[in-house]
C-alpha cells in the first residue's frame, strides 16, 4: 500500500478566460506547486496553446494537458505539437490522450463508432512517431503513409491516457505509460481502476512503471461546501481536510493527485497558492 503521494497538482479550468492564465501560472510557480494542468474542453480553450504559454512563463513547473480528445485531432498534428513542446521544454510537458466527451465529438462531426479502437491506434502511432520511426499504418481510423518527424524528442516521454470504462482502463494499462482519472473517481473506484489497468499491463507483458493521476474536486474558504455540493463531488474545508482526502487517494493507488477547483471558483490564483503553500506541505 502506498504511504503518500509524490506529486500534487492543480487545475486551471477553462471556465476562466484565457487572460487569467498567466496569473494562475505565476501563482503555481511561486507557491512551489509540482504541476499545473489545463484542459481542452470544447469549446473553451486550446490545450496545446495554453500549455505552451504556461511553460514559456515558468522555469520549473510541469504543465499537463488533461486531456486531448483524439477524435478531434489528427495524430500527425498532435505528435508534431507534442514533439515541439517536449523539445522546447524538456521533462516539463505532460500530455494525456482520451476519447473526448462524445456529445462534443458529435457536435463537430468527429464522433467515432469505436473510441477504444481509435485510442489504441492513436497511442500506438504516436509512440512510434515520437520514437523517430517512419510510420505507415492503415487502421480503422488512423491512416499514415510514410510519416516521420523531422524533430522528434531526444527521449520518448511517457504517454498518458484518460479513461473511465473497464475496456478503456485495460487499454490504458496495455498501451499507455500512465492513466488519468476524473474527479468522479472515489477511493473504491480508484482501487478497481488500478486492478483493470494491471490486467491490461499483464496482458501486454508490461513491467515498466505506470503512473496513475487522479483529479480531486476541492474548495476552501467561504461557501466552499455549497460550491462542491453543486458540482456533486469533491472535498471542502481546510488544508488539513483536503490533505486527508489526498492521502486517501494515495493509499488507494494514486501517484499524483491534481486538485480541481469548482467551475465557479472565485479566486483561481488564490486556489493555486492555497494548494501549493498550505496543502502541499501536509502531503
Amino acid at each position: 500500500m502506498k504511504q503518500g503521494v509524490t506529486t500534487l497538482g492543480a487545475v486551471f479550468r477553462p471556465q476562466a478566460p484565457p487572460e487569467r492564465l498567466r496569473g494562475v501560472v505565476r501563482a503555481a510557480e511561486e507557491s512551489g506547486l509540482d504541476q499545473l494542468w489545463v484542459w481542452e474542453d470544447c469549446f473553451f480553450e486550446s490545450g496545446i496553446a495554453t500549455a505552451a504559454a504556461a511553460l514559456a512563463w515558468t522555469e520549473r513547473l510541469k504543465v499537463g494537458v488533461g486531456l486531448l480528445p483524439v477524435p478531434l485531432r489528427n495524430v500527425a498534428l498532435t505528435t508534431m505539437e507534442a514533439a515541439t513542446l517536449y523539445r522546447l521544454f524538456p521533462d516539463r510537458a505532460l500530455l494525456a490522450l482520451g476519447h473526448g466527451v462524445q456529445d462534443w465529438m458529435g457536435q463537430v462531426g468527429a464522433r467515432v463508432d469505436s473510441p477504444v479502437t481509435l485510442l489504441r491506434e492513436y497511442v500506438t502511432a504516436m509512440r512510434a512517431l515520437l520514437a523517430g520511426k517512419r510510420v505507415t499504418t492503415d487502421g480503422r481510423y488512423v491512416k499514415l503513409r510514410d510519416v516521420a518527424l523531422d524533430w522528434p524528442p531526444a527521449t520518448v516521454p511517457p504517454l498518458i491516457a484518460g479513461a473511465t470504462g473497464p475496456r478503456s482502463l485495460k487499454l490504458c494499462g496495455e498501451v499507455a505509460d500512465g492513466t488519468l482519472l476524473t474527479a468522479a473517481t472515489t477511493v473504491d473506484m480508484l482501487r478497481q481502476a488500478r486492478q483493470l489497468i494491471d490486467q491490461g499491463r499483464a496482458a501486454a507483458g508490461r513491467t515498466d512503471d505506470h503512473q496513475v493521476i487522479v483529479y480531486l474536486a476541492a474548495a476552501t474558504g467561504e461557501g466552499a461546501a455549497e460550491r462542491v455540493a453543486a458540482d456533486n463531488e469533491g472535498v471542502a474545508g481546510t488544508a488539513e481536510d483536503i490533505a486527508a482526502a489526498v492521502r486517501q487517494l494515495a493509499e488507494a493507488g494514486a501517484d499524483t493527485v491534481v486538485l480541481q477547483p469548482t467551475s465557479d471558483e472565485p479566486d483561481p490564483e488564490g486556489f493555486v497558492r492555497f494548494v501549493g503553500q498550505e496543502v502541499r506541505p501536509l502531503i
